[in-house]
């Protein structure tokens, strides 16, 4: 194992995930689904959470929003102050007005299931299908059935807004040594800690691109070259490797070829510039990483 910290970070310090957080709520729907509380991945999210009915989430099944296939309009750019995602972020900081309800406010663009648009708004529709169908608000689950199981070293904990909810799609902050981890719960299928903990089909499926749509490489029905599965990004080649990736450069990569989980928090103050191109080259930096241990 090598560990290495930098800028006054200590083993001990919880960092922002962002979007690393994605990941740690999709395997919580798959134990939710284990457990009961949602019945099918192909309901629709207005079964589990009515008041999404109002919005562009009418009818769109559970699997689409794991996707990002839901279809909603949403604006994703980090370097437009009135984005979606900006405005997500501002509610985030527990400032004023609630996650939820801006969620109300999003229309429809395309047919669910088409066309695979990276939307952190799904992600959050997804921690409210959580909190809906276990009656536990996304934090007690977090550490009932995942954290605790796991064994993970530090309490993690969430960012929320003014109405106390958790900010599913990029608000959890953890341990670079928990977030090895979570990576390692992946790696073996589930199992750690001496227990299934993710259902092994939960996490086979999670890691599969099972539309053309979701597809890696220059694919006409997505708008970025890695493939998807469930909130996870599938590069494709050869390694069949796999990652959890936040803004400014977090990372939890997984490469069972060679048995490999990287993870990695970072600070990258120029991501708006070419945050996307770094990515890319961190995966390839990561491979090389793993073929060389």
């Amino acid at each position: 194992m090598c560990e290495e910290y930098f800028h006054g970070y200590t083993d001990t310090d919880r960092a922002i995930t962002w979007s690393i957080s994605k990941s740690l709520v999709s395997a919580l729907v798959g134990i939710a689904i284990d457990e009961g509380y949602i019945e099918d991945i192909y309901d629709p999210v207005t079964a589990y959470v009515a008041s999404l009915s109002e919005s562009g989430y009418h009818g769109v099944s559970l699997k689409d929003v794991l996707q990002m296939s839901s279809g909603i309009r949403f604006n994703e750019d980090y370097a437009d102050p009135n984005s979606g995602v900006n405005r997500m972020g501002a509610l985030s900081l527990g400032l004023g007005g609630s996650l939820e309800s801006f969620l109300l406010t999003l229309e429809r663009e395309g047919e669910p299931g088409t066309f695979n648009r990276y939307t952190s708004s799904d992600t959050q529709v997804l921690g409210m299908v959580i909190r809906e169908a276990t009656g536990m608000d996304l934090f007690r689950y977090t550490q009932e059935k995942l954290w605790q199981p796991a064994g993970m070293e530090a309490d993690a904990y969430w960012l929320t807004d003014s109405a106390g909810v958790e900010v599913a799609f990029g608000g959890l902050n953890a341990t670079l040594r928990d977030l090895a981890r979570f990576g390692k719960l992946y790696l073996n299928e589930g199992f750690l800690n001496g227990q299934q903990i993710v259902p092994q089909a939960w996490v086979r499926a999670s890691l599969t691109a099972d539309a053309p749509h979701l597809l890696p490489g220059d694919n006409p029905y997505s708008d970025w070259v890695l493939g998807y599965g469930y909130q996870w990004w599938l590069p494709g080649g050869e390694y069949n490797d796999y990652l959890a990736l936040g803004i400014y450069g977090q990372a939890i990569y997984v490469n069972p070829h060679y048995h490999i989980v990287i993870a990695k928090t970072s600070a990258y103050q120029e991501y708006n510039d070419d945050g996307e191109e770094v990515e890319l080259e961190s995966i390839e930096f990561f491979r090389a990483i793993a073929r060389s241990i």
